[in-house]
């Protein structure tokens, strides 16, 4: 492999005239892998550092502090959240569409995996209309929606909107037992508290409410409930 012990070995002794050493030369081998040896780390730490310099390629600390450069504080990574997992948050956030009802909506649900349902009281698409609406050319959001779907619209809330978001699935924590089996008790098994929100994954209320926050016009309020 390009850049191990071996092949920095290789190379320095593709360099000696042949006819001063024999093909097996123990005393030679040792000699050039001490010498050898300070090169490969050096190899190792100058392909390190060209890979903290990508956020495709970023690992570790140097990951985190790409997010702080682009976002301060507002994209910190999660209790035991992976590189794979961060660097996806950080590249969405880094061209995500903002300030929009389809920015809203495309945010949370990459957050909570579900979408969620808003109403605007002063849009007539959310909340319906009296009227007829022939069967000749049906739009959605017309006709009579009393009691069916939307709600209640008021043209006295500009610039509002409420947003019911449906919190994820909390994600468990394998190789432990839970309440009501019989795999663990105290002293005895696998069993233990777990403080959910420090699960890999985990998204909590004040993550979903941080999101909605990012992605509304800031003339705009929004009505969040959470189930």
């Amino acid at each position: 492999m390009r850049g191990d012990l071996a092949d920095i070995v290789f190379r320095l002794r593709s360099v000696l005239p042949k006819r001063w050493f024999a093909e097996q030369s123990p005393n030679l081998e040792a000699v050039l892998g001490s010498l050898a040896t300070p090169w490969v780390w050096l190899y190792g730490l100058i392909h390190y550092v060209i890979m903290q310099t990508r956020l495709l390629t970023a690992t570790d600390d140097w990951l985190d502090l790409i997010s702080n450069d682009y976002f301060g504080a507002m994209l910190g990574r999660k209790p035991n959240e992976a590189d794979f997992t961060f660097r996806s948050r950080i590249q969405r956030a880094l061209l995500q569409e903002a300030a929009t009802r389809s920015a809203v909506s495309a945010g949370l649900e990459n957050l909570t995996g579900s979408p969620p349902i808003i109403f605007e009281p002063a849009n007539c698409m959310d909340t319906g209309s009296y009227g007829g609406q022939t069967d000749s050319r049906p739009m959605p959001g017309t006709g009579m929606a009393y009691g069916v779907a939307g709600g209640w619209g008021n043209l006295q809330l500009p610039l509002q909107v409420f947003v019911t978001v449906t919190r994820p699935a909390t994600p468990g924590l394998g190789m432990l037992a839970g309440y009501g089996t019989t795999n663990g008790a105290y002293r005895e098994g696998a069993i233990s508290y777990v403080d959910l929100s420090l699960l890999p994954g985990h998204v909590s209320d004040a993550d979903i409410r941080a999101t909605l926050c990012s992605l509304l016009p800031i003339n705009a309020v929004a009505w969040l409930r959470l189930i």
